[in-house]
């Protein structure tokens, strides 16, 4: 399927879903998160959901980790819509999160984090069984995922289409993704 025809499908799919839907689909892809071996992770960046867009609710994942793994660094991104590119910033608490134009929560006073996480949690519409994403089609985690060697993991209400048709040398490969029924690994 192409990239266009997939993002239009995935947001009419997210729109369907009921508040009920949400929750429990959210709750099932914590369960799954619980599974990753997190034992070897001091910093773990992760995008803020963006509540309209009935995107993963990933302050049930960052919840979860300021309890059970205090030690990892959460970091989040803040987008530069002028110039596509994101900045990373030490999650303080919600208090310090203010929603742009886009209605995406950014960090405020949180300081700059400038090294490199070794797990990020990437948001997406939909992706293919080869690890292949679509998102909502800007390129900002592209962008910055081509500059990481690391984990690479993706959060998806749906499971995996068959192929993505129009992949580019740009699109970046996950390294897993993460449905509310399993937890997908690709390999080259």
């Amino acid at each position: 399927m192409l990239k266009s025809a997939l993002r239009k499908q995935a947001l009419n799919q997210r729109s369907a879903l009921t508040e009920d839907n949400l929750q429990e689909l959210n709750e099932k892809l914590l369960a799954q998160f619980k599974k990753l071996d997190l034992s070897n992770i001091k910093s773990l960046h992760i995008f803020l959901p963006i509540i309209h867009q009935k995107e993963p609710d990933t302050f049930l994942i960052i919840d979860w980790l300021q309890q059970q793994h205090p030690e990892i660094e959460i970091v989040i991104p803040k987008a530069d819509f002028k110039t596509s590119i994101m900045s990373h910033h030490s999650y303080l608490d919600k208090e310090d999160l203010l929603n742009n134009h886009y209605h995406i929560p950014e960090p405020q006073k949180a300081k700059l984090f400038t090294t490199t996480p070794d797990m990020v949690i990437v948001p997406l519409l939909a992706f293919d069984k080869k690890g292949y994403r679509v998102g909502y089609g800007k390129g900002f985690y592209d962008r910055f995922l081509s500059k990481l060697a690391t984990q690479k993991i993706g959060l998806s209400f749906f499971d995996a289409v068959e192929e993505i048709i129009d992949v580019h040398l740009n699109d970046i490969r996950l390294d897993k993704c993460i449905t509310p029924n399993q937890i997908y690994i690709f390999k080259d």
